[in-house]
Order: structure tokens, then sequence, then C-alpha cells
């Protein structure tokens, strides 16, 4: 049986592409193709060719490592501020690193021929995809120093922060056990800081779900580390050109990408 895909859904909800102008958001928007995006999909495997591009607008991708003894660790993580498979325009065609959706939702994929393609015109796409792969190596590398250098508690803070800024809501479903994968921390680790910050009155946790009570006193609770990179992602990719007309054609009943209209990105 064929998946049935809502029909309230625009390319516009991924930031990347309403940031695009008219001219290469037309070439592109015809073929561009909406999919589910599950929970647990693998998008990429280690060493295998990128076949397609993927422009998150409700999923959350993991881009993640993971060793010989089984081990884990999320490298960098993509919603719909981004795209999902960099390596693909940037002449990899593959990378070491997995790919899988963690936290389901919808996206639009693209044939990486085609992103290839457009990104050799040496146009406003390459541009802003340059932009964009900037922004990650920063997510990456301070990543990398929060889980060398910081606490359990502002690790976990940190990586509620960056996934919350993708997701309409100030609710997460996922599991405590994911968490800990994701962060390459022992799950006791992740039950000790969500406690501590449950009891501190900054989050909400019941099997499965981490709601957010107080967001400020979370980013007071998190390391510099979601700063540096909200910062960096808000200087290169908010400062994109207008955007181009097509943003008109959203939904009215769509909030959120009414919101992208106004605020142009």
């Amino acid at each position: 049986m064929a998946t049935k895909l809502p029909a309230d859904h625009s390319p516009l909800q991924n930031q990347l592409l309403a940031a695009l102008p008219n001219e290469v958001f037309d070439r592109l928007a015809q073929h561009l193709e909406l999919v589910p995006m599950p929970l647990g999909q693998v998008l990429y495997e280690s060493g295998s060719p990128m076949l397609y591009t993927y422009f998150p607008t409700s999923a959350i991708a993991c881009l993640h490592y993971v060793l010989e003894n089984g081990a884990s660790l999320e490298i960098a993580g993509v919603g719909r501020e981004g795209i999902v498979g960099i390596s693909a325009f940037l002449g990899g065609n593959s990378t070491p690193s997995f790919t899988t959706v963690f936290y389901g939702g919808y996206g639009y994929r693209l044939k990486a021929r085609l992103i290839i393609e457009e990104f050799e015109r040496a146009g406003a796409l390459m541009h802003l995809l340059l932009r964009y792969t900037q922004a990650l190596m920063t997510q990456v590398s301070q990543s990398a120093f929060c889980n060398r250098h910081h606490s359990i508690e502002q690790q976990l803070s940190r990586w509620l922060l960056i996934n919350l800024d993708r997701v309409p809501t100030n609710e997460l479903t996922i599991t405590q056990e994911l968490i800990s994968t994701m962060l390459g921390v022992r799950r006791e680790g992740i039950t000790d800081a969500a406690g501590n910050l449950q009891r501190a009155g900054l989050i909400k946790y019941r099997r499965g779900h981490i709601s957010v009570i107080d967001r400020v006193g979370l980013e007071s609770t998190a390391c510099e580390c979601y700063h540096v990179v909200k910062k960096e992602f808000d200087r290169l990719l908010c400062s994109s050109p207008a955007p181009h007309t097509h943003l008109q054609a959203v939904s009215a009943g769509d909030n959120e990408s009414m919101i992208l209209r106004e605020i142009g990105v």
C-alpha cells in the first residue's frame, strides 16, 4: 500500500529552499519529491554512493560514526534548517559516517546529480550551500569540544535546545536511550541529568517525551556551545538574499511558513 503523504507540506518549510531566488527554486522544485522520513530510516551507509540529497521539513537526521565495537556518536544533526548529503556537491559522493533519521517526519529529496548540476552553475545555490557547510562544520567542531569538556547536564541542555529549534513545538518525542546513543554517554548519565533538569523546573520528562517548561532557564544551564552554533547559523544563513515570491503560494493556514515568508528565511 502506498504511503499517504500530507497535503499541507511545502518545500518552503525547509529554510534553505525558502531562501533560494525564483529562478533557482523553479529549476529544482519540479524535481523535488516529498517523502516520509520515519524514525530509524538509514539515508546513507558508510562509504555508499549518495544518489539523493534530502531537505527535511519536519524530520531530523543524524550524522553519526559507528565504531567496530558497535559504539556510536552523533557528529551533527540536520533538520529543517539544512540539507542532508553535502558530500554529493562537495565532490566526495560518500562519507565514512552513517546518516539515519532519529526524529520521524517528512522531507523533500532531490537526485544528487541535479543538485550537483545546479551547484556547478556557481550561482546563488552554490553560495548558500557553502555558507551552510561552514555553519555545519561549526556544529561538528563545537559538538566535539562540548563532548570532551562539558558536563552531561550541559551537553543534554545543548542537545535539547538545538533540536527544539528544528521542530514547531516545545516537545521532543525521544527516549533517553536514544539520547545517550547520540551523545555517546551512558544511559544512567542521561537519566541523572534529565532528573536534575526536571527538579529544577526546566523540563518535564515522561517516558519517550521531553517537554521544555523554562526555555530561558535551559539556555542558562546549557554551555556556550549552543549559542556559538546558533549564532553562526544565524549569521551565515539568515543573511541570505531576500526570498523569492514563491513564498506567497504557501497556505495561509500554515503559520510556520507564514513566519518564514515574513522574516525571509
